[in-house]
C-alpha cells in the first residue's frame, strides 16, 4: 500500500482544524477528500470554502477533492462515501472533524441562558462522527487496513464552554475507545484514535482573542497551528505499532514529541503542562 498515495477524508474542512489537517495530509502526498457546507464566501461569516481547501491540498503536493456535504444529513453522507469509493476504491484515513460551532458558545452565561442550537454539537459532532465511521468501517475492514481519527480536546475531561461542548469532546474519545474494541474483537487491523488538539490559531480564535485581549490574549502564546494535527496523524498512520495505540485518547503535542515533530519550529505545550489535565482512562471491562 506504500506505493499508492493514501486516500483520506477530512470532514468539516472548509476552515479551522479540518482545513489545516487536510493541507498537512496533502503535503505528504495524500489524496484528500474535503467536506463541508461552505461552497462560497457568502456561506459563512468566517473565510474558507471546501473548494479553497481542496486547492490548498493540491498546492501542498497532494490531490484535493471537494465534496459538498451536510453531515447532519445521512443521505448526503452515504452519497459522499458512494462517490469516494467509486472513484478511489478504498479509504485509508478518516478524520472526523465536522462540528456545529456557533459564536454563542463562548458567550457568558449558563447553558440554559444560551441558544438551544448549541446542542447541535451533539448532532454534527458526536452523531455525525459515528455515521461517517460506520461507513468508513464497512470500507476498511474488508481490506484489514485503515485509521479512523476523532479530533478532540481537553474539554473532554474538564469543564469547558458548557455541557454541549464537553459532551462532544468526551464523545469523540469514547467512540474511539469503543470502536477500537469492536475492531479488535473482529480481528481486524483497522485502528481508531482520538487526538486532543490544543487551542488552535484559527480565524475563529483570532477573532475571539481580538474581541477580549485581556481575557483571551494569553492563548496566543501556546496555540497550535491548524496543520499541526495533520502531521501528527500522518506519523500515526505510518507507525508500525499503531495497533497498540488503537482506542487511546492521544495528546497531539505529546505524540509529536515522540515522533520529533515541531509546530513550525516550536514545541506546543500539552494539556497536562498547561492545566494538569490528562485524558480519561476508560475501563477495559466489556459487556457484549
Amino acid at each position: 500500500m506504500a506505493d499508492q498515495p493514501p486516500i483520506a477524508l477530512v470532514t468539516g474542512a472548509s476552515r479551522g482544524a479540518g482545513r489545516g489537517i487536510a493541507i498537512a495530509l496533502g503535503s505528504h502526498g495524500c489524496t484528500v477528500y474535503v467536506t463541508g457546507r461552505s461552497q462560497s464566501s457568502a456561506d459563512h461569516a468566517l473565510p474558507g470554502t471546501i473548494y479553497e481547501t481542496a486547492e490548498a491540498v493540491t498546492a501542498a503536493g497532494g490531490k484535493g477533492v471537494a465534496v459538498p456535504c451536510d453531515h447532519s444529513d445521512d443521505t448526503q453522507v452515504a452519497a459522499l462515501f458512494d462517490r469516494l469509493l467509486a472513484d478511489e476504491g478504498r479509504l485509508d484515513i478518516l478524520v472526523n472533524n465536522a462540528a456545529a460551532i456557533h459564536d454563542e458558545l463562548t458567550d457568558p452565561g449558563e447553558f440554559w441562558e444560551k441558544p438551544l442550537k448549541l446542542s447541535g454539537l451533539i448532532d454534527v459532532g458526536v452523531r455525525s462522527g459515528y455515521v461517517a465511521s460506520w461507513h468508513a468501517a464497512r470500507a476498511m475492514t474488508p481490506r484489514d487496513h485503515g485509521l479512523i481519527v476523532f479530533t478532540s480536546a481537553s474539554g473532554a475531561a474538564h469543564y469547558s464552554l458548557g455541557p454541549a461542548y464537553g459532551a462532544h469532546k468526551v464523545g469523540m474519545d469514547k467512540m474511539a475507545f469503543d470502536m477500537a474494541a469492536d475492531f479488535r474483537h473482529a480481528g481486524t487491523e483497522v485502528s481508531a484514535v482520538s487526538i486532543w488538539m490544543g487551542a488552535l490559531l484559527t480565524d475563529r480564535l483570532k477573532g475571539i482573542i481580538a474581541s477580549d485581549p485581556a481575557k483571551y490574549g494569553h492563548l496566543e502564546g501556546h496555540c497550535e497551528n491548524p496543520e499541526f494535527t495533520g502531521h501528527v496523524i500522518w506519523e500515526l498512520y505510518n507507525d508500525p505499532y499503531l495497533a497498540g495505540m488503537s482506542g487511546k485518547t492521544l495528546v497531539g503535542a505529546e505524540v509529536a514529541r515522540k515522533y520529533g515533530l515541531t509546530d513550525k519550529g516550536r514545541v506546543p505545550p500539552t494539556a497536562a503542562e498547561l492545566h494538569g489535565v490528562e485524558p480519561l482512562q476508560f475501563h477495559p471491562a466489556q459487556i457484549r
